[in-house]
């Protein structure tokens, strides 16, 4: 018995986990009973992106540093940085440029900051009445770090030697014995 799969290559039968929420906070099923609302009514990409960031688990919605947020908004004048996760503090970056952020959540540090720089902390209800459609916003995303991430692509042996896929091998240990001999080496047959 071999899987259904559509023209497309969509396996047929595969619901969408944003059926159902799965979170009990009762802010965050709000948000999303607002933006789905916002995603059906308005036809805005943004809207329905937003929606989907809503569902996500934790570990697919890591925070984003104020000095990450800081770099991706210069030159950015006037629009609103939009997060779907947590703004952290970052004591790395000594000065806040003036930031209008919307975020589910900030650390008290990180907060203080942005408003002290006379910037402002926005929630998604508010940013729903002030840009219902996304319209000069920047959606932004904090960087996934968990450790599984590095091994995750093409595995070396498959590739071509000028793509510099960098993946990150499941290596037993490190040493001579370990992937050091065909593959690895030029005096070995090939180079990858």
């Amino acid at each position: 018995m071999g899987i259904d799969l559509k023209a497309g290559g969509r396996r047929v039968g595969h619901k969408s986990s944003m059926k159902v929420v799965k979170t009990a906070n009762p802010y965050s099923r709000l948000l999303i009973k607002l933006y789905s609302f916002l995603a059906r009514r308005t036809d805005s990409a943004f809207c329905a992106t937003v929606l989907k960031r809503l569902h996500q688990s934790k570990v697919n919605a890591p925070p984003i540093a104020l000095s990450r947020l800081a770099k991706y908004m210069t030159k950015k004048d006037g629009k609103i940085a939009v997060v779907v996760s947590k703004v952290t503090d970052d004591v790395r970056l000594l000065e806040v440029p003036k930031l209008t952020v919307c975020a589910l959540g900030f650390t008290a540090t990180a907060r203080a900051r942005i408003v002290a720089a006379g910037g402002e902390c926005l929630t998604f209800d508010q940013l729903a009445l002030r840009a219902p459609t996304g319209t000069n916003t920047v959606l932004l995303r904090g960087p996934k770090s968990r450790a599984a991430l590095a091994h995750f692509g093409h595995s070396t042996s498959v590739l071509n030697p000028h793509t510099h896929d960098h993946v990150k091998p499941y290596v037993r240990s490190k040493g001579r014995k370990f992937e050091k001999a065909r593959g690895r080496r030029r005096s070995n047959g090939f180079k990858v």
